[in-house]
């Protein structure tokens, strides 16, 4: 299989540490995909929302990491829309196996919310959803 780049969206003020760690796997020699962009630290200059969609332009697949919190994170919430408008194929990911994780506001009722395995990792980066 390819290799994949990700831009991986995540709630930045409750879910660095998760995100850190799946970029984290972006790194074992086995890895389907690379880290290619982040989601973004709030307040950035300028028109934030076209700063993501040019990182858009250049990544093969989203990865919507989700947190406690995911349903009040308005970044998370339109990083979505913009993999959506740009036709970007993505996945929800369950942060943590021990907490109740929420979908982005932006996320349909059909989403799915996969657990955060490294067998479930790879299968949904090669597009088994």
């Amino acid at each position: 299989m390819a290799m994949k780049r990700a831009f991986i969206s995540f709630d930045y003020d409750h879910d660095e540490g998760a995100k850190i760690m799946l970029a984290g796997q972006a790194k074992h020699s086995d890895s389907p995909f690379e880290f290619k962009d982040s989601s973004v630290k709030d307040h950035l200059t300028g028109d934030w929302k076209e700063k993501v969609r040019r990182r858009m332009d250049n990544i093969d697949v989203v990865i919507v990491l989700c947190g406690e919190s995911t349903h009040t994170a308005k970044g998370v919430a339109e990083e979505l829309s913009i993999a959506k408008e740009k036709n970007k194929p993505y996945f929800l990911l369950q942060a943590y196996s021990t907490k109740t994780c929420t979908k982005p506001t932006s996320a349909s009722s059909s989403d799915k919310l996969y657990n955060w395995t490294w067998e479930n990792l790879k299968t949904l980066i090669a597009g088994g959803r």
